[in-house]
């Protein structure tokens, strides 16, 4: 294992990403632990998330979505939500 300060990884950190990307293992120092950089798989399915993430079973999961479209739909009848009409990626940059 490829074993780096946080400086020494932070001043070439592509190059380090990459090399993890392709297999290599690094790692890089944090007090007196050693942080493994490791390409890690990520599932575009947001129930996917939930489940593997906070262990709810397929009815809670359909339970809170029933339940947070029904609190959206009565906020927007209510006058709460309104849709942004502007430039989203204006405002982001300031």
């Amino acid at each position: 294992m490829t074993t780096l300060s946080p400086t020494k990884a932070r001043a070439n950190l592509t190059h380090w990403l990459k090399k993890a990307s392709a297999g290599e293992d690094i790692g890089i120092l944090c007090g007196d632990k050693v942080i493994a950089l490791r390409p890690v798989r990520v599932f575009a399915e947001d129930s996917d998330y939930a489940k593997r993430e906070y262990g709810v079973t397929d009815a809670e999961l359909d339970a809170f979505v029933k339940r947070t479209d029904a609190e959206l739909k009565r906020d927007r009848q209510a006058g709460r939500m309104t849709k942004y009409k502007g430039d989203f990626h204006a405002a982001i940059r300031g």
